[in-house]
């Protein structure tokens, strides 16, 4: 019989269930937490469950928060147990599971009481989960889009901020005004120097309510870089199943992630922070060189292998790890095009940082999708791709493969259009790039003239050729003969 998860339940489940050695009495908070998703319960929460498992930092626990309906629900499905979270850590040599026990609260879903909890002085760190479109990026300039109807919002009526950002802004100045040391503003979401980002919203923001502010928290509040890591698949009911069958728990919201985690961060905290490099956490002077090491080799290999896998109807990615004509080109374009654009990274080998990916997107258990990889490629691609093509070409090297990424996207958006193919664009920009795509058949270089998406690419001559080569090749021959004729 299944064992409902529960503060009150942890003695009764199986021992091969691995249960918090803390008492939850022992600990307190020290961090709140915005964005309570499966990424940070799988990352941030089980570093800290893990450092409370060697009896450390006991008052670094966390309170959840949130804003968003989302954040509602999340909440209704931990409270009733107490909370807690079953992670189930997906090993191709077998399935392990352990309850974390690090969140001791989740605030109540308002502005208001998330504000409180963040002027409380116990409170040193506030963490952000928050996706990338949670940042208020401006797609065209990449900086902070101040004029957001919701950030203007808070601006025009800063007593009842309802953004993260005006909520932290808000906090800040009543520990300002009451002589309450600040937080430090801890991004832990996956986008390039994310540290900095935070504190540009933040910053940018204050300045317009109150400059006497934005020049305190400029001197007072610090917002480290990191670069996180953690494959975490979706909960879908065929998790929660298989969390009851094989381990005998009923729980509202598991998390099922891969073994493997990471979390580089620069050691930059105005109000203290738990020993975590106790349980891993590298600190670092300079994040950088691991963010790019891994947003070119593991974000631009997944969108490597996303667009060949698409069209060859491919839907699990360990499963297009298993075709070695996918696999070889991935590890040729790797090796060729882009390690030979990272600066060297302190204590980090690159060819077994690339066998550590290979490794981890063929793990079966993880179960990640094409379509996933796929979708909202219009954004991506700019972020992942198409720095890795600027650096190749401002070193005068050839950028053939890269060249055949773009050109199996352009592929797969006609091939969206094709009513016989089970191919659906996800992606805001859809009917415009499948309206592209058909066009780029006979002429090529239309595609690349999307200047939003790929900047000035259409104007370098060797990468239009190659591009078109590419893409000629794939309608005349198909994917599985290009990728032959890429590897030989």
């Amino acid at each position: 019989m299944a064992i409902q998860l529960s503060y009150q339940t942890l003695a009764e489940l199986p021992k091969n269930i691995g249960k918090p050695n803390y008492s939850r009495d022992s600990l307190s908070a020290g961090i709140v937490h915005i964005g309570v998703g499966n990424f940070h319960r799988a990352h941030q929460a089980m570093y800290l469950h893990q450092l409370f498992n060697k009896g450390e930092a006991l008052d670094w626990a966390i309170r959840g928060a949130g804003t968003k309906s989302y954040d509602a629900i999340m909440r209704d499905k931990l409270e009733p147990q107490d909370w807690l979270t079953t992670v189930v850590e997906l090993d191709s040599d077998g399935l392990t599971a352990q309850v974390c026990g690090s969140m001791i609260d989740f605030i109540e879903n308002d502005e208001q009481s998330v504000i409180q909890a963040l002027c409380s002085s116990e409170i040193r760190i506030v963490s952000l989960t928050i996706t990338e479109g949670g940042y208020f990026m401006d797609d065209k300039t990449g900086g902070f889009n101040i004029s957001h109807p919701e950030i203007q919002q808070d601006i025009n009526n800063f007593s009842h901020p309802k953004t993260v950002f005006g909520i932290i802004i808000k906090a800040l100045q009543y520990r300002r005004d009451n002589h309450i040391p600040p937080f430090t503003v801890m991004s832990c979401d996956n986008i390039p120097h994310n540290g900095l980002v935070t504190k540009r919203v933040v910053s940018q923001m204050a300045d317009k309510i109150d400059q006497q502010l934005a020049d305190w928290i400029e001197k007072n509040v610090s917002f480290p870089n990191s670069m996180v890591d953690c494959i975490t698949p979706a909960t879908s009911n065929l998790e929660r199943e298989k969390l009851t069958s094989l381990f005998t728990i009923n729980d509202n919201a598991p998390v099922f992630c891969e073994p493997f985690r990471q979390w580089v961060m620069e050691d930059d905290f105005v109000n203290g922070r738990p020993p975590l490099e106790e349980v891993g956490v590298e600190f670092v002077d300079d994040v950088e060189p691991f963010e790019l090491m891994k947003l070119r080799i593991l974000n631009g290999g997944h969108a490597a292998i996303a667009y060949p896998a698409a069209l060859l109807n491919i839907t699990f990615v360990h499963e297009v790890m298993a075709n070695k004509l996918i696999s070889n080109y991935l590890k040729k374009l790797v090796i060729e095009e882009i390690i030979p654009t990272l600066n060297d990274v302190p204590g980090v080998n690159f060819n077994q940082y690339f066998s550590l990916i290979e490794s981890r997107f063929s793990n079966p258990e993880v179960r990640d999708t094409v379509p996933r990889l796929c979708q909202d490629a219009s954004n991506r691609l700019p972020k992942f791709i198409l720095p890795i093509i600027q650096a190749n070409l401002s070193q005068g090297n050839d950028c053939k493969g890269l060249a055949l990424v773009i050109a199996l996207w352009c592929r797969l958006c006609a091939k969206a259009a094709d009513p016989q193919s089970s191919i659906t664009l996800q992606d805001q920009q859809a009917n415009r790039l499948i309206n592209r795509a058909i066009l780029a058949k006979d002429n090529p270089s239309i595609f690349l003239q999307m200047h939003d998406i790929f900047g000035t690419l259409a104007d370098q001559d060797i990468f239009v050729q190659h591009f078109s080569n590419w893409l000629n090749l794939l309608w005349d021959v198909g994917t599985s003969s290009t990728l032959k004729h890429y590897l030989s």
